[in-house]
């Protein structure tokens, strides 16, 4: 049957197929990127290691096994990233969808048909009522793609495939962040409920002493007041941790996506390992390392694409109409010599008036296009501003921590002294409930500035690009591994 195609169809196909490497959409340029060539000098000196961010693994990145277990169980079971992968597969079946229309389609058919003729149409001897059978190959509307529209189509499909894995990627670097950084928060709250309950307890047994104190004569109301109000104080404290930690284990939960159950330990704020020394590198680094970026230049692309489909729309689109066959009226002659049959319906369709359709559509993509550029750039500097906004305050964070702790122990000295001058009646009540207060602030603020460190290092690591990689090797064992490559 194929050998009765005709030779000028076969000719033209192949000639199509030749010509549909023609495009005209716009030679793509990536525009240059609206940062500086550096990031801003970090204001305090932090003493940077070899470690990179994008090979650095998360697990590797977070040694603490109760977080690895969470960001474990959070790739696997949160909606976000199921939802960007569910993206992808529609992406994908777009593309597949648009790249078929760059090949011929054909469609094999069978029929039957029972028609009744007038009276007067009739030919001599002929039956009024008559049946017809056909079988056939038949290659409906095929587009020759001669000035690339197809072709741009199937472009622009594939650049928007691309950004939606792209934007899985992000979103997966988003997700390992923000769950770890919500453990950090949950155990921040849980060390200073603790705190809290630890503060309460002993001032309970202070505010006992005071009343005991009172009842025999040896202080004043005033003093079993202070003492008083230092417990219900700690009362308030503890009550709002209590409600702050379980808010932030049900943030956690939401974003693993399951109950948390059957967890390692966790570990305390001041014993995480986290990397904190990863050095920046260049901001044109970031170009090729996130996946957000990424994702908008290939976005962009497509937007590119999209105006060679626009262009090619103002010239005429030439189609193919074939089939080949067999008819007869009975089923028993179908196949009998003379019931082949063939059709070639080349058809030309030029733009005449379209009432500005086709400049319309131009004019859109290329805005569009635009759009894509100012949403690239857009991105590039939001990216640049990240690292920039952690460069800024991991020093600085370094310099508060010890900050932070050398206050601390100046003022568990200062309750040491207060506390010994009001025995001796030198110092006051006030003085007490004072010292005793910032002492508790002091304590809560070394727990909140350990958290806003490691936060910092959570930031810097995600807007370098780290999180996509999962490696089981430990800082040792990497560092072996190095030297025996050496």
């Amino acid at each position: 049957m194929f050998n009765s195609l005709p030779k000028h169809l076969t000719s033209v196909l192949l000639l199509a197929g030749v010509l549909s490497g023609c495009s005209m959409a716009p030679t793509y340029v990536r525009p240059t990127a609206p940062v500086a060539g550096t990031f801003p000098a970090e204001e305090f000196a932090v003493k940077q290691s070899d470690a990179d961010a994008v090979a650095l693994g998360w697990r590797q990145f977070f040694p603490d096994q109760r977080l690895q277990s969470l960001i474990a169980a959070a790739l696997v079971n949160n909606r976000d990233l199921r939802t960007a992968a569910l993206n992808i597969e529609a992406a994908s079946a777009q593309y597949n969808i648009t790249a078929a229309d760059a090949l011929p389609n054909f469609d094999g058919n069978f029929s039957r048909s029972r028609a009744r003729s007038a009276a007067d149409q009739l030919l001599p001897g002929q039956a009024p009522v008559g049946t017809g059978y056909s079988v056939g190959l038949n290659m409906t509307a095929f587009e020759l793609d001669f000035f690339g529209r197809v072709r741009s189509l199937k472009d622009a499909a594939l650049a928007s495939y691309l950004s939606t894995e792209e934007a899985r990627l992000s979103v997966k670097i988003t997700l390992v962040s923000q769950v770890a950084q919500a453990y950090l928060a949950e155990r921040s709250y849980a060390e200073q409920q603790e705190l809290a309950q630890q503060t309460l307890n002993s001032r309970l047994q202070d505010y006992k002493l005071a009343k005991m104190r009172f009842e025999v004569g040896a202080s004043s109301a005033l003093d079993l007041r202070v003492s008083e109000t230092l417990v219900q104080s700690a009362r308030v404290s503890f009550a709002t941790l209590a409600r702050q930690k379980g808010q932030a284990t049900n943030a956690l939960t939401l974003l693993v996506g399951k109950p948390l159950t059957d967890l390692p330990a966790p570990q305390t704020l001041e014993s995480q390992q986290i990397v904190t020394d990863i050095p920046a590198g260049l901001p044109s680094d970031l170009l090729i390392r996130r996946p957000d970026i990424r994702s908008a230049e290939q976005q962009l692309r497509a937007a590119n694409a999209n105006i060679g489909a626009a262009r090619a729309a103002f010239f005429p689109q030439i189609s193919l109409t074939a089939g080949i066959g067999n008819a007869s009226s009975s089923l028993g002659s179908l196949f009998e010599a003379g019931s082949r049959t063939w059709s070639f319906i080349p058809q030309l369709t030029l733009p005449i008036f379209e009432g500005g359709r086709n400049r319309a559509n131009l004019t859109l993509s290329e805005v569009r296009k635009n759009l894509a550029v100012a949403n690239y750039e857009k991105t590039i500097q939001t990216a640049f501003s990240e690292v920039a906004d952690a460069l800024v305050a991991r020093g600085a964070l370094d310099e508060q921590l010890d900050a932070q702790q050398a206050f601390l122990v100046a003022q568990q000295e200062r309750v040491k002294l207060t506390d010994l001058r009001f025995k001796n009646g030198i110092a006051s009540s006030n003085e007490i409930l004072d010292a005793d207060r910032d002492l508790f602030s002091a304590q809560q603020a070394l727990i909140q500035t350990r958290q806003l460190r490691l936060n910092n290092a959570i930031d810097l690591y995600r807007s370098l690009g780290g999180g996509l990689n999962e490696t089981t090797q430990t800082p040792v064992a990497l560092a072996i591994s190095k030297k025996t490559a050496n």
